[in-house]
């Protein structure tokens, strides 16, 4: 049976490359990959693309790589969040470049990479800016934008729980963009607060290892 496990965040985040496209879990604080982004800070990589619900918080998270000059695009549903000043700094001296998108959007577009389609219809945006450039069509009298799915080189999420195989479960909202982002990246990345040597029942398990491809330890709850 393949052990997916790796001995810590730097030798989980190691496969990063300059330039990714990096998917980042979580929506506030809850279910945020604090570790593995931390890891990814003294990693070096740069030029990123980072896809989260918003830009970061504070001074931690994807707020860091921002005020490092790490990353070079953000796609988001909410780039100004209380507390941080990092993206707005980054945006303002035109050294980041913002892919602003509705959050149902970016989770569907998020959910079509992973189940392997070519795009969905949605009427959100239709008649505004969002839709500028993209295939419009109306539909028994209603307006639709034509939205492609949104793929990554690299997801990393944060879960409550994982076991050898790369089987995760989540506590409480912590389950939010993370179990969509594992399936639609090309390369998974976990770190779980618990890790086990024996296999989450399966009846428990909310990703299936089959989506990760490492995982490590980090015991620290934000």
């Amino acid at each position: 049976m393949i052990d997916k496990r790796v001995a810590d965040l730097a030798s989980a985040v190691a496969p990063i490359h300059d330039g990714a496209t990096i998917m980042v879990g979580g929506f506030g604080e809850s279910g945020i990959p604090f570790g593995l982004l931390g890891a990814l800070l003294d990693h070096g990589a740069k030029g990123l693309t980072i896809i989260s619900n918003n830009a970061g918080s504070f001074e931690t998270g994807t707020s860091a790589l921002l005020r490092e000059g790490r990353v070079a695009k953000v796609i988001c549903s909410y780039p100004r969040t209380p507390g941080s000043i990092w993206f707005e700094r980054r945006f303002e001296a035109s050294e980041v470049e913002l892919e602003i998108v509705p959050q149902g959007t970016l989770a569907e577009r998020i959910r079509a990479a992973a189940a392997g389609l070519g795009g969905f219809l949605t009427p959100t945006g239709y008649g505004t800016k969002l839709a500028e450039g993209k295939e419009t069509r109306e539909i028994d009298g209603r307006g639709y934008v034509f939205e492609k799915p949104l793929h990554a080189d690299f997801a990393l999420v944060r879960a409550e729980r994982g076991d050898r195989w790369g089987n995760l479960t989540f506590h409480a909202t912590a389950r939010n963009f993370n179990p969509v982002m594992a399936m639609a990246a090309r390369h998974s990345i976990a770190e779980v607060r618990h890790l086990s040597d024996e296999p989450i029942p399966p009846e428990s398990v909310m990703t299936p290892g089959i989506f990760i491809d490492r995982l490590t330890e980090y015991g620290v709850r934000p």
